[in-house]
């Protein structure tokens, strides 16, 4: 489901830069499988990418299976995903190392935009 801004203009869950992109994440550690479920917005209308991953949220392994789960959905190494905040939270932020019209066109592909 896409979502829009009374303006009509869709709501993103990143921002691009000149040599990366930043993707805000809400994810839900323990979730049975590892997925990227789609986009959501919070109370305060900003988007979220939905994420999970089976393993628990313990010593950083969750953060570590997130970065995994979406090097792989867009065909990255590990290394050029780091996240930059939200280390103990369920919304992360997600630096991504690569250039952002390859990832936002590889990014609405999985989400079917």
């Amino acid at each position: 489901m896409e979502h829009h801004r009374a303006d009509g203009v869709a709501i993103r869950p990143w921002q691009a830069f000149d040599d990366h992109l930043i993707l805000a994440i809400r994810l839900t550690p323990n979730g049975g499988r590892d997925q990227i479920d789609g986009i959501e917005l919070d109370a305060d209308g900003r988007a979220y990418l939905k994420a999970r991953v089976s393993v628990v949220p313990e010593k950083g392994k969750a953060n570590k299976a997130l970065v995994a789960l979406v090097a792989k959905q867009l065909g990255l190494a590990k290394s050029s995903v780091n996240l930059v905040s939200g280390d103990t939270s369920r919304k992360k932020i997600l630096r991504i190392d690569a250039e952002p019209e390859d990832i936002i066109k590889k990014l609405e592909a999985l989400l079917g935009l």
